[in-house]
């Protein structure tokens, strides 16, 4: 008699095995090693591994800092990143030799924020151009130290937001990047020598420019841009006319580029309905490269920051970190005369397999003003019955989500409950217009896309209209509580990370670098009080009563701990069902493993406790 096997359901921390990736990826000089950040340790540290084959690396080992950000010296191979303290973003930068060293310290300032990017080094490797509000917390400008004296000065940015991008070849200036909010920022051509600093990109109406690589022969640098355009194109600078014209505009936006230091390889990923396409272009003779074979996906990111694309120094190789819905995400390096691809690291380390796991579907909706909103949506296997359903909501809001490997959604999957994850207005990757949307606007237009996906998910069949959730962090944790107060009925459970509760206080506590921006990003806490408190969670607090999950880092710099608390301390005080869950040693996301796996486990038992369950 044949014995039929019953699966047994995938445990939570089976999802959760995996390894996860932060911004930093970069070719050593002679292209045989990648150097990426990841946090195979239990906490994101400095690793890298052979470009063919070979086990990690393991070079940095701290265990209360986050490394995030890396950049490599042309000349000798000394790696430059960025490491703050439990999530804190008071970034300091170190140094390190990875052939005889141990990190070092470079800045010892606790309460000053720095940033490096992959072309901090000068071409000789004698100077490091980095970000930093060292002389007055306001203002990040751009800064040069001499690697042999220890010199620092500033070279640009007083009263600015601004960031270094790539030296000149011959490394006599520097392009710095001056940004004004999410949606307008513009490039400054620094002159080493007479410190004079043109604006080069002068634009009206709010245009995007950022940063990227300079042509090998010094002529001029690409930039990324949508001046006069809805999505991003590649666009190049011509030093000697002081002009610049269009590389490639595309119906989707150039979300990175790189070139290789020989000049001949240019690299750029592009947003295709948020699936990142790698494209690959000859230089010496315009022929595009053949398509990568890599697995349909998108980049990753950690606390606003995404690990960028690299190209080897001679152009032979590109590697760059890619995620898919089933497959978590890795380091693929490219062979960019084949297109042949291959992973070189290994992230899943619980077993699953591809066939664990539910693919993912693009589906839209119409909303009140006759736009069709975009969304992920992941649906269990049924069989006839109705399930239950959680409405996911990413932060930013000036943000996306795609299609990468998500282990919340997936055990929920796992477990009869289906994920719809909106991409509402103000999301990027479907054109300026539509990000725009959301500016000064918190709690408006938002809040009638969210009304309509849940009468969008009313009236699907498979959809149990009594058992909606809603989940989700930073400005997603903003919707979940602007969706239970003032949306009420629609929820049978809410989960809120680190969400603001009141518009006012949270305008006036964010890091003061950010506080030039509010006014365009939310409003005005002084000028614009009334519209923010009519716009504020807390106003409607007395509406509430779908149980609440609140979930916060103590350390918190953007939403701070006090926007949670106030929110907590008064739904105890109407005797609401809320639970609230405190992490001393984290910021604005999940640095620590042990604490990412207690949040999202946390988050899902709430989940099924009421959506399966009932109240």
């Amino acid at each position: 008699m044949a014995v039929t096997k019953t699966r047994k359901l995938i445990p939570f921390e089976q999802f959760m095995a995996f390894r996860r990736f932060s911004a930093g990826l970069a070719f050593a000089p002679d292209g045989g090693h990648v150097y990426f950040v990841n946090n195979m340790s239990g906490q994101f540290n400095l690793w890298r591994t052979a470009a063919g084959d070979g086990w990690p690396d393991q070079l940095s080992a701290f265990t209360e800092d986050t490394v995030r950000l890396l950049g490599m010296s042309p000349h000798d191979g000394t790696v430059v990143f960025c490491a703050d303290h439990d999530g804190d973003e008071y970034h300091q930068i170190y140094l390190l030799d990875p052939e005889t060293g141990w990190p070092e310290k470079v800045t010892d300032a606790p309460q000053v924020q720095h940033y490096v990017g992959g072309d901090a080094f000068s071409p000789d490797g004698s100077k490091l151009a980095y970000a930093a509000n060292a002389r007055k917390p306001t203002d990040m400008e751009v800064w040069i130290r001499d690697l042999d004296s220890g010199e620092t000065r500033s070279v640009f940015g007083e009263g600015k937001y601004s960031f270094p991008g790539a030296w000149s070849p011959d490394g006599s200036r520097l392009v710095a990047l001056d940004f004004r909010h999410n949606s307008d920022a513009t490039l400054h051509l620094i002159d080493l020598d007479t410190g004079e600093a043109p604006e080069v990109t002068p634009h009206e109406d709010d245009a995007l420019y950022l940063p990227g690589p300079w042509a090998v022969d010094g002529s001029g640098f690409y930039f990324v841009g949508d001046e006069g355009r809805e999505f991003r194109g590649i666009a190049f600078y011509d030093l000697g006319a002081g002009t610049w014209d269009w590389v490639e505009t595309p119906d989707g936006d150039v979300e990175d580029i790189a070139l290789s230091r020989d000049g001949r390889v240019l690299a750029w990923l592009l947003n295709e309905d948020g699936w990142d396409v790698l494209k690959l272009r000859d230089l010496e003779t315009g022929r595009e490269l053949p398509d990568p074979a890599l697995p349909r996906g998108a980049r990753p990111h950690l606390t606003g920051f995404q690990p960028p694309i690299a190209v080897s120094a001679d152009g032979a190789r590109a590697a760059l970190v890619l995620a898919s819905p089933r497959r978590p995400p890795e380091v693929y390096v490219v062979e960019t005369e084949s297109g042949e691809s291959r992973p070189v690291t290994e992230s899943r380390i619980g077993g699953l397999r591809e066939d664990d796991l539910t693919d993912v579907e693009l589906i839209s909706y119409p909303t009140f003003d006759d736009r069709q909103v975009p969304a992920w949506l992941y649906r269990p296997q049924t069989n006839g019955e109705k399930v239950p359903v959680v409405l996911a909501i990413h932060g930013g809001p000036e943000a996306q989500e795609r299609p990468v490997y998500n282990p919340l959604y997936q055990y929920l999957v796992s477990r009869g409950i289906g994920v719809l994850a909106t991409n509402i207005r103000g999301s990027t990757g479907y054109g300026k217009s539509y990000q725009r949307l959301i500016q000064r606007d918190w709690g408006g237009g938002d809040l009638k896309d969210w009304d309509h996906a849940v009468k969008w998910l009313h009236a699907q069949d498979w959809v149990d209209p009594e058992r909606i959730g809603v989940w989700g962090g930073s400005y997603g944790g903003f919707a979940v509580l602007t969706c239970v107060t003032r949306l009420p009925d629609y929820w049978a459970a809410a989960v809120d990370i680190f969400g603001p509760s009141n518009l006012i206080t949270f305008a006036k506590a964010v890091p003061p670098t950010w506080r030039r921006m509010m006014k365009r990003f939310v409003g005005d806490p002084e000028e614009d009080a009334d519209m923010l408190l009519e716009r504020s969670p807390l106003t409607y607090i007395d509406n509430v009563t779908t149980p609440l999950l609140v979930i916060q880092g103590a350390k918190d710099p953007r939403v701070v701990q006090p926007e949670s608390d106030q929110l907590v301390e008064k739904l105890r005080s109407l005797g609401r069902d809320v639970e609230y869950i405190v992490f001393d040693d984290e910021g604005h996301g999940f640095t620590k493993r042990q604490n990412e796996l207690k949040a999202f486990r946390a988050s899902a038992e709430w989940l099924e406790r009421y959506l399966l369950n009932g109240r």
